[in-house]
């Protein structure tokens, strides 16, 4: 979603007996005043599977949710001890979400809910030490 000029907002769970598993992500916007908009897309479980997906690009590119920021967001969903390697090119800057189940990235360890901030790491090596789900922001 985009607010660009504005627009409201509000996220619930319409399941009376279902739990909700949700992450609301805030990026700020490299453009002032885009008009507002809605993107949703699925990506399916082969995609992410032992392999970083990207799902957000400034671009769009290969079929990811276009934003207006510098910024790339993968998923990545890993069986114990499954390996993702990203390359993060100079001056540029990662997050590290671990969503479901537990992770070492570059040997630290992280479990759900916790984040982990990267500069001036040329690689991250992000391996399950459990069945796992991470989302991995690329920042300016």
């Amino acid at each position: 979603m985009s607010a660009g000029t504005g627009i409201r907002h509000s996220e619930y769970n319409a399941s009376a007996t279902d739990q909700v598993h949700m992450l609301q992500i805030w990026i700020m916007p490299n453009q002032r005043n885009v008009a507002p908009g809605y993107e949703q897309k699925v990506f399916p479980a082969a995609e992410k599977a032992g392999k970083l997906r990207v799902i957000a690009a400034p671009d769009g590119r290969d079929g990811a949710v276009t934003i207006h920021a510098d910024t790339s967001l993968y998923v990545s969903v890993l069986k114990q001890n499954e390996k993702v390697i990203h390359t993060l090119a100079p001056t540029r800057h990662a997050w590290l979400q671990v969503t479901k189940g537990s992770v070492e990235l570059n040997g630290k360890k992280l479990t759900q809910g916790d984040g982990a901030s990267a500069s001036d790491e040329p690689k991250l090596e992000i391996q399950a030490t459990a069945d796992a789900e991470v989302l991995l922001f690329d920042l300016a």
